[in-house]
């Protein structure tokens, strides 16, 4: 009803005129006295034909609105496809859409190429700053033990926001860096805690491991990516607490007692530079982390659900049930 509604407006002038014609038709007749019959048989005849033109301008007007409302999304891309312009008016506005796709995908064009120059100048940065980190590391390994132990916790961190840098840019880049094979989910938990272990020891904090025996499909590099900045976020937040790392089925559960999250943060955790109060209160966190967890794990086809209270611990569980990965 409502195309049948525009289609009248969009013909509102010519049924004027018409109209107005008629009328003129009628004054003529009546001021020379011919007779009304020849008038009104004419009227009619024009109406009926009026009507079957109707019908048929109205089915063209419904199939142009189709084939238009179908290239709705394509559009934006390319202009192909569009119905050919039946009017100088038609052929105008076809111009400028194609116009306005060529100046899009060019503009799309350079700012892919810059963010391709930006990605590659930072990838070379992440692979280059490793270096000086492991000789600082080696150089540690000869200095006084209470000495190095904070120095390494601080070169692992360093380590970690390089290892962020680059996650964040291989997330937005166009390669598909994933090896999915079964894993011990054991072996891959250990694997993240050793890993963590510096900052398992400076914060006090005691690490309880439950029975981690299932299997799971999974990339072991990204999983682990994602489990130690939970464990991350839990050491950071966890004053001389338990951090608990168990199974349940084909679920990993990380649990803390730590200073938990608010409630209003809740529903904002993982993202994209999204701190929360304990965020503003750290004024070093920024939000990344979680971000890049959420969005690694859905890219594996796993879940991420975080519930929290404050002052009574967070809970992550992630979901490592078998699923078709997703790819944005």
């Amino acid at each position: 009803m409502n195309i049948f509604w525009e289609y009248l407006k969009s013909r509102a002038r010519p049924a004027v005129f018409l109209l107005l014609a008629a009328g003129i038709f009628a004054l003529i007749f009546f001021l020379y006295g011919l007779p009304a019959e020849g008038y009104f048989l004419a009227l009619a005849l024009c109406m009926l034909a009026g009507a079957g033109f109707l019908i048929f301008d109205c089915a063209r007007f419904w199939r142009r609105h189709a084939a238009l409302s179908r290239r709705f999304r394509a559009v934006a891309f390319s202009a192909e496809g569009l119905p050919e312009p039946r009017s100088l008016i038609e052929r105008d506005y076809t111009t400028l859409i194609e116009e306005a796709c060529r100046s899009r995908q060019r503009l799309l064009a350079e700012a892919e190429q810059k963010r391709c120059e930006l990605a590659d100048y930072f990838t070379l940065w992440a692979h280059q700053i490793k270096t000086p980190i492991a000789a600082a590391e080696l150089i540690l390994q000869g200095a006084e033990p209470a000495e190095s132990r904070e120095l390494d916790t601080q070169l692992f961190r360093i380590e970690q926001y390089v290892e962020m840098v680059l996650a964040y840019l291989r997330m937005d880049g166009e390669s598909r860096d994933f090896v999915f094979r079964e894993q011990s989910l054991d072996r891959l938990v250990r694997q993240s805690v050793r890993r963590l272990s510096g900052l398992f020891i400076n914060s006090g904090n005691r690490l309880e491991l439950g029975a981690l025996e299932a299997r799971v499909l999974t990339d072991e590099k990204w999983l682990c990516f994602c489990v130690e900045q939970v464990l991350t976020n839990a050491i950071k937040y966890t004053h001389q607490g338990v951090i608990s790392v168990y199974a349940q089925g084909e679920t990993l559960v990380i649990r803390d007692t730590g200073i938990g999250i608010a409630p209003e943060d809740l529903p904002r955790i993982g993202e994209k530079g999204y701190t929360g109060y304990n965020g503003r209160t750290d004024q070093k966190a920024t939000g990344l982390g979680l971000y890049l967890t959420r969005r690694i794990l859905k890219k594996l086809g796993h879940t991420f659900a975080i519930d929290s209270a404050p002052g009574k611990g967070t809970t992550v569980r992630i979901g490592l049930q078998t699923a078709r990965p997703v790819y944005e």
